[in-house]
């Protein structure tokens, strides 16, 4: 099996997951659970969110709220003292700025506060489908460990993988490499036994199956 057809292989294995496992209702909405979703689980951001989508569902509702009463909302996700500070400031740029609405341009989302490279991308993607390829700590980890690309940063394992896939494919692989590494291929102890990618993964090959 040759290069190209590996890269194949693994979009075709990867494609039957879930397209993302959080909720929301707008592209606000989409941004604060993104915000939250940083070092804790979709599962603990959706529980916070459901609640406080109820009668929050717009950057408007986050302002008017108050931060004392965001914090207490959001207080069971790890490090909600920042994430409240940067949802409460970016809701007021959105809102002084924007008339409320998430802009769906990567530059004008990168200069919110507390939306880096990955955040902007998933909104672009999930949001406004626009070509775009999210990596955080799952996809930087999986495509280097399986051997999809060999890169030093994130930017270098984005920029790789877009070179790899179509501009049509790139939300998809970001997709399922989040939840194939949060679920199978994980940082301790990968469930390698039980993957079906095993055969034509370089970890495998190189370190389990010795």
């Amino acid at each position: 099996m040759n290069k190209s057809e590996i890269v194949e292989q693994y979009l075709t294995r990867l494609i039957a997951l879930p397209k993302t496992e959080l909720r929301f209702g707008n592209p606000y909405q989409l941004l604060v659970s993104v915000v939250l979703s940083a070092q804790c689980t979709d599962k603990r951001v959706n529980l916070i969110t459901s609640q406080l989508f109820k009668k929050n569902k717009t950057a408007q509702d986050i302002l008017n709220l108050g931060y004392e009463q965001l914090e207490e909302a959001i207080k069971s996700c790890n490090f909600y003292h920042n994430k409240a500070k940067n949802i409460m400031a970016c809701s007021r740029q959105l809102v002084e700025k924007y008339n409320g609405e998430v802009p769906n341009n990567f530059d004008e989302l990168v200069k919110l506060p507390g939306v880096g490279r990955k955040t902007a991308n998933v909104i672009l993607n999930i949001a406004f489908d626009v070509p775009a390829l999210a990596v955080d700590t799952h996809v930087f980890r999986v495509s280097n460990r399986i051997g999809l690309v060999k890169a030093k940063t994130t930017l270098e394992c984005e920029e790789g993988l877009k070179k790899l896939y179509r501009s049509d494919q790139w939300g998809l692989i970001h997709h399922s490499l989040v939840l194939f590494g949060r679920y199978y291929c994980k940082a301790i102890s990968p469930k390698c036994s039980e993957c079906e990618l095993k055969d034509i993964c370089d970890y495998y090959k190189g370190k389990v199956k010795k």
